[in-house]
């Protein structure tokens, strides 16, 4: 049987190792070839943990990609990206055919660099594989001419500027990728608006069952699941489409449970508080006031009886 535990690299000579690669120039960064990369034999581990990111730009896959269940829109290159201590899996039934490049940086390069806390904010880094990057022949262009300026720095002779001009070079290749992301959102409107209704038919059916209770406020994670989609894609996703994150649509949802039970029934805040699966009604009252700008209870005043 084969082995199921995730190969774990520490090192990228470690991944080169693994590829039957040379080792590489630099211990913490590398650019490596798709056309150089032996894939992997059958009795090699398919799962695997880096210590690392990793940028693949990939050209020519063998046969079309799927997102969800649409086809790709772009024929052209594809970016993946892949933070540290992520698990990921490759696998293939045909020869290993496509082309690109293979970006490697270990957090250590980034040291002393602002980058080095810029780059958590990049949320991409823990998408899916299927939530990858497709990108326009333009854009394309543009990742791929930064991506021949690192190159070019990592194959010439280290001096004083090597350092700095590779780590504004990323800076800049990250920068392009948010922004092609943002386009990704924009140009597959008609899916994301498919994506945000069922996000609203399982919040209603969440909010309106006994799940409240039994298992208490709802989390992110759990609608991601539900939904095929890692937390950050799907609150990206929603951020271009409404400006708010899949959190802010789950509180939203709460607010109008909280709001109608205060305004159509006579049970106690805490009452209500418990009803939506807070266990300290005092953690309901701070929240309902932050969104609302009015505590329960004067909320519940507001309303006049009916006689």
């Amino acid at each position: 049987m084969a082995d199921i535990q995730p190969y774990h690299m520490k090192t990228i000579s470690a991944l080169h190792q693994l590829r039957h690669l040379p080792g590489p120039e630099h211990p913490l960064i590398s650019v490596i070839n798709f056309e150089d990369i032996k894939w992997l034999n059958a009795d090699e581990p398919k799962y695997l943990i880096q210590e690392f990111y990793s940028v693949a730009l990939k050209r020519n896959f063998a046969g079309k990609m799927k997102y969800g269940q649409q086809e790709y829109d772009f024929d052209g290159g594809t970016l993946f990206f892949v933070g540290p201590n992520q698990v990921f899996s490759i696998e293939t039934d045909r020869e290993f055919k496509h082309t690109g490049w293979l970006l490697l940086i270990h957090p250590d390069f980034l040291w002393n660099t602002p980058l080095a806390r810029k780059i958590r904010q990049y949320e991409y880094f823990s998408y899916m594989v299927h939530e990858a990057l497709y990108l326009s022949d333009k854009e394309e262009g543009v990742i791929a001419g930064i991506m021949n300026n690192i190159e070019q720095e990592y194959h010439a002779n280290m001096d004083q500027f090597s350092h700095d001009v590779m780590i504004a070079q990323l800076e800049l290749l990250l920068t392009y990728s948010e922004r092609f992301y943002h386009r990704q959102f924009l140009t597959r409107k008609i899916s994301g608006h498919h994506v945000l209704d069922r996000l609203e038919s399982l919040l209603d059916k969440y909010f309106d069952s006994d799940e409240l209770v039994k298992n208490g406020l709802p989390t992110v994670q759990s609608f991601a699941d539900q939904l095929n989609m890692s937390p950050n894609y799907l609150s990206g996703l929603l951020k271009v489409l409404t400006g708010k994150s899949t959190q802010q649509h789950i509180h939203d949802k709460l607010m109008a449970k909280a709001k109608e039970k205060l305004s159509t029934t006579t049970l106690s805040v805490s009452e209500i508080a418990y009803e939506l699966g807070f266990e300290h009604p005092q953690s309901f009252s701070k929240l309902f006031k932050t969104k609302t700008h009015l505590s329960p209870q004067a909320f519940r005043q507001s309303f006049k009886p009916v006689c």
